[in-house]
């Protein structure tokens, strides 16, 4: 946790996120924008500071608690090169003052990488999926440890990556694994030429990510618990284990068309 002089700054924050479902204890993944949580945190008369967001989240989750921030960078396929130590999140600032002020394990994979932080952290140290989604990704560790997922202020279709690792889980036609290869430097700085996958979406059948309506059934059947975006605190949480089993449902019924996905003209 980051050394602040002031802790009580943090702790007047904590009971902002308590009514949309944190509970001590728990191992959750959160997907944000933080862009009218620091206008809340000025409003309180506080520092603009993400150090109050991330230590007011992590003293609700407490001792046995652990929190899970996505750390995802695009630039692999271009750059051809990623850094465990040194390649930057490109999901906010929250995410990326969590990487260099936290102690903490990044997962390895270079374009979906997390950043762990908490009592289950061991768990995903040296893990380095080749596939972004898959089988022993840090989705499948999410589900095997009983995690929950929680998004703030962002919509299902700029948030919910976990759709992609059930979709990956049940070999969906509409996607494929597409493979990328660069200069992989670990965290003990050794360099090696590495290949890597994602699970994306099939552009030649004009395939387009669609899922606001698998978000709509989450809300519709009280999976997920808390706030809408820009409302509240915009938290909304709900069970890893129930976003997948409902989503592998969709995709099973045959209904994948019109909620996981659309398709365009080509």
């Amino acid at each position: 946790m980051s050394s602040k002089t002031d802790k009580t700054i943090s702790e007047d924050f904590t009971e902002y996120w308590v009514s949309s479902g944190i509970e001590p204890g728990d191992t959750i993944l959160i997907h944000s924008s933080m862009r009218r949580t620091y206008r809340e945190l000025k409003s309180r008369g506080l520092k603009l500071d993400s150090s109050i967001i991330i230590d007011s989240l992590l003293q609700i989750l407490g001792a046995k608690g652990t929190l899970i921030l996505p750390l995802f960078n695009f630039d692999f396929p271009s750059s051809k090169f990623f850094s465990m130590t040194d390649t930057p999140s490109q999901m906010g600032r929250v995410t990326e003052d969590a990487r260099l002020s936290f102690p903490g394990v990044r997962t390895g994979h270079p374009m979906y990488s997390f950043y762990v932080i908490g009592h289950h952290q061991e768990s995903f140290q040296g893990m380095v999926n080749r596939s972004g989604y898959g089988k022993d990704s840090p989705f499948a560790k999410l589900l095997e440890l009983d995690g929950k997922i929680g998004v703030v202020d962002l919509e299902e279709q700029d948030s919910m990556t976990m759709y992609h690792h059930v979709e990956e889980i049940l070999n969906i036609p509409y996607r494929y694994h597409k493979e990328f290869s660069g200069v992989y430097v670990d965290s003990d700085q050794k360099r090696t030429d590495e290949t890597f996958s994602v699970f994306v979406r099939d552009l030649e059948k004009g395939i387009e990510t669609d899922v606001n309506k698998m978000g709509e059934i989450l809300w519709q059947e009280g999976i997920y618990t808390g706030c809408r975006p820009g409302v509240g605190n915009g938290l909304r949480v709900a069970k890893a284990s129930e976003v997948f089993q409902r989503t592998k449902q969709e995709i099973e019924a045959g209904r994948a068309l019109g909620t996981l996905y659309s398709v365009r003209n080509v």
